[in-house]
């Protein structure tokens, strides 16, 4: 099974990542990350709870755990296509429906025509807890592995600013806080080279970008 295949099951976390189609670029100014971040909230804070994220220049990454079933009764989407037996279609279209909008504003701002995204995203399941805390760190530190900073402070369109941040916030940052423990060792954790453990927890290679 690919990483295009891996469903998306009720309860469970995962990294969801894609890029633009023949890595073109997603993102060419700050309201572009800026309108891509609304439409996430609008359509995936529906069906999942988001741990950690990454906009870079041509792709993304995501840390999420697709809702309950009981979370999603409750938020009223009881009656969907997609509810009865498993949440996999209708995550899947939540997904589909942030592209194909963003798509829309970016092809219309810009002149252009026809897909951004490749398709279909990818996803990893994430199963152990060893695997959550260094796909955060993955995840934060993609924009050093690509050289466009030198520390995670210095990237303004990450999650690692808003877990350290005392503002308002939809990430479920004091999960991720008691998975470090507390501030201080996240700090820790993060400027240490982890490297080394993605391909321990088997990880590492299955990374494109």
């Amino acid at each position: 099974m690919t990483s295009r295949e891996v469903p998306l099951n009720y309860g469970k976390f995962y990294h969801i990542y894609n890029r633009g189609i023949n890595g073109s670029n997603l993102f060419q100014e700050n309201e572009n990350y800026e309108y891509f971040l609304r439409l996430y909230g609008k359509y995936i804070s529906l069906v999942a709870d988001t741990f950690a994220w990454v906009l870079m220049r041509n792709h993304f990454h995501f840390l999420i755990r697709i809702k309950s079933v009981e979370q999603l009764n409750l938020q009223g989407f009881q009656n969907l296509e997609g509810i009865k037996g498993t949440n996999r279609n209708f995550a899947n279209q939540q997904f589909a429906n942030l592209f194909n909008a963003y798509t829309k504003a970016i092809n219309k701002r810009y002149h252009r025509t026809g897909s951004l995204f490749e398709h279909p995203f990818r996803r990893i399941q994430i199963t152990s807890k060893d695997q959550l805390l260094y796909m955060i760190y993955y995840i934060h530190h993609n924009p050093i592995h690509h050289g466009f900073c030198k520390h995670f402070l210095e990237y303004p369109w990450s999650s690692y600013l808003t877990i350290l941040s005392p503002e308002k916030t939809n990430l479920k940052r004091d999960e991720v806080l008691r998975w470090f423990y507390d501030k201080a060792y996240f700090k820790e954790f993060h400027c240490k080279e982890q490297i080394e453990k993605y391909d321990e927890l088997q990880i590492n290679s299955i990374f494109d970008y």
